[in-house]
């Protein structure tokens, strides 16, 4: 059974909340539909390469994070996916954090 969505858009400001209490720049890239869109993050770790993480539901239907590319990729990469998803999914959010660190401060699990 899956829980409970949370409209899009109050799910982006808390993520930009979370990261503006740790004084880590974070900003919305592109916006999508505010009641189911998706929601990209993309970690810039420096000029050169990035975390995108997707939201994404695991076999029992509990809401998280997967990790696009399996670890930190390459810009351009992390760049390249997100304009397939944007155009896969028009409605999808992407956030852009930048934090050579890499911390990962969403709800939900890793997957």
């Amino acid at each position: 059974m899956t829980e409970p969505r949370v409209k899009t858009q109050l799910l982006v400001q808390a993520i930009l909340r979370r990261y503006d209490l740790e004084a880590i720049p974070a900003y919305i890239r592109r916006k999508g539909d505010p009641d189911a869109g998706t929601v990209l993050l993309k970690i810039a770790l420096g000029p050169q390469t990035a975390i995108l993480l997707g939201q994404a539901r695991n076999a029992e239907g509990l809401a998280g994070w997967l990790q696009l590319g399996g670890g930190p990729i390459n810009d351009a990469d992390a760049e390249a996916a997100i304009a397939k998803a944007a155009q896969r999914d028009p409605d999808i959010y992407v956030i852009e954090v930048e934090d050579p660190r890499g911390r990962i401060l969403v709800d939900g699990i890793l997957l």
